[in-house]
């Protein structure tokens, strides 16, 4: 194959283009913010530059985790033949690789305006920051949470030049949904992360994991509920909630056994808990 190829393969699978799920956890919260904002009719512009922004970012979120965690990735199972701890690429290109995709993401929104901008500082030292939090911050899902949730008050800011006090709450409410599905994910290499040092909310939680991933998602449908009424949003958003609890419920009849694989597929399942919210808004200002 044409060594060119196979390194932009490699880049592929380092920013996870193989593996979609990570944006459209991202994707969602960003689309219902920006739909709320725009009183359901958000622009091409806008849908435009937040749809690719939200990739390139999680993308440079990835090559930048890469980066941090390259010394411990490689006594982790499922993570010890990324490229960069494989050894199959440098340090260097996946510095440079995030650096690209941070200035082509920064170009993107310069025709927004300025509150915009300072927002998207922000966002990008909270997402450099996330993979650090993990030496020293007992829960890091709920600093990964603001790091995801943070495309809701840039929408806001977008469409109106102006962050209301619900689009915090419903970053606040992104955060407990982040920890519900971050510590699914992180139950999958607790014994890993045990034997390296890394702290993650499962092993925070410990016995109570299963308890505190249902009360996460109990709190985040709560306060996505009090948004809803707060926006005057009617029963297609509701039956939204519905869903999106049912399949927290169903969330825990796969992760109350903590096997590995069905952990697994509760994190991934999470992308249908974030659709069944955002089409809950969709249908409300459709009908």
């Amino acid at each position: 194959m044409n060594p060119l190829l196979v390194r932009l393969s490699l880049y592929f699978k380092l920013i996870r283009l193989d593996k979609p799920i990570g944006i459209l956890l991202l994707l969602w919260p960003t689309l219902i913010a920006l739909w709320i904002a725009s009183n359901g009719q958000p622009s091409w512009q806008h849908l435009l530059i937040f749809c690719v922004g939200t990739a390139l970012m999680r993308s440079a979120g990835c090559a930048i985790n890469d980066y941090a965690d390259r010394d411990f990735d490689k006594f982790v199972k499922r993570t010890a033949e990324r490229p960069l701890t494989s050894g199959k690429i440098k340090s260097w290109e996946a510095l440079m690789v995030a650096g690209v995709l941070a200035l082509i993401s920064f170009l993107l929104i310069l025709p927004l305006n300025t509150l915009t901008k300072q927002l998207s500082v922000i966002a990008l030292l909270v997402a450099a920051s996330y993979p650090y939090f993990k030496r020293f911050f007992a829960i890091p899902q709920a600093y990964l949470g603001i790091a995801f949730g943070f495309g809701i008050p840039m929408a806001f800011a977008a469409v109106n030049d102006a962050v209301p006090v619900q689009a915090w709450w419903l970053l606040l409410a992104n955060v407990f949904w982040a920890i519900a599905y971050d510590t699914e994910y992180a139950m999958v290499d607790r014994d890993d992360d045990l034997k390296i040092g890394i702290k993650t909310s499962a092993i925070t939680f410990g016995k109570w994991d299963v308890t505190a991933i249902m009360l996460c998602y109990f709190l985040a449908l709560a306060i996505v509920t009090w948004c809803g009424w707060q926006w005057q949003l009617g029963w297609p958003f509701m039956a939204g909630v519905v869903v999106a609890a049912l399949i927290a419920i169903y969330h825990y009849s796969l992760i109350k056994s903590r096997e590995r694989a069905s952990c697994f597929a509760a994190f991934r399942h999470n992308n249908w808990l974030g659709a069944a919210l955002f089409a809950g808004v969709c249908l409300d200002y459709l009908i």
